[in-house]
């Protein structure tokens, strides 16, 4: 998972009304109810079809750390789809995305002017059309290089060219992301 893909994950998570199930049998049945076998539920996690009985009916309390991340990765990947969708279709229709983040930007720019690509720390609201194409890449399942390249052509946009007003010839790419976070 790309630094993309992973920020427009913890945004769906913010979306959540409710938390999602905190221990290991509810979590453990809730993906039971959701992949409705324990050898669909062994396949999402990469354990034992048996250890998967053993975590539903009790016998087994604590898996290993990396299991646990597994079930809990499984879990908020399934829970509240309605609530995501939901707000999924707001950003991409109406209210667009807020995409904060500390990143190197390289510049394309004519002759006299700075080429060099630097670090900065930008919070820049992007239109709807952003988030509509940025989901849709998602969803088809464009890398992270092809998401990369849509938020640069939104900050592009928005922020360097100021919706068009300024820096005509300018062309930016995200290069290095120290971090980034994106909310809708």
């Amino acid at each position: 998972m790309g630094d993309i893909d992973a920020a427009l994950e913890r945004a769906d998570r913010e979306a959540f009304t409710r938390q999602p199930p905190k221990g290991l049998k509810a979590r453990i049945n809730f993906l039971m109810g959701r992949l409705k076998t324990t050898k669909a539920v062994a396949q999402e996690l990469g354990v034992s079809q048996r250890s998967v009985e053993r975590y539903r009916t009790g016998e087994r309390k604590r898996p290993p750390k990396e299991i646990t991340d597994r079930i809990d990765t499984a879990v908020r990947a399934r829970w509240q789809p309605v609530v995501r969708g939901r707000r999924r279709k707001q950003a991409a229709t109406r209210t667009g995305i807020t995409v904060e983040t500390r990143a190197r930007f390289g510049y394309t720019a004519p002759i006299g002017t700075t080429d060099d690509g630097r670090m900065r720390r930008l919070t820049v609201h992007l239109p709807a059309a952003y988030a509509q194409r940025l989901f849709e890449a998602q969803r088809q399942g464009a890398g992270d290089r092809e998401l990369r390249a849509i938020v640069a052509e939104g900050l592009q946009n928005v922020y360097f060219k100021d919706g068009g007003t300024r820096a005509d010839h300018l062309e930016v790419e995200l290069t290095d992301i120290d971090y980034i976070d994106v909310s809708f």
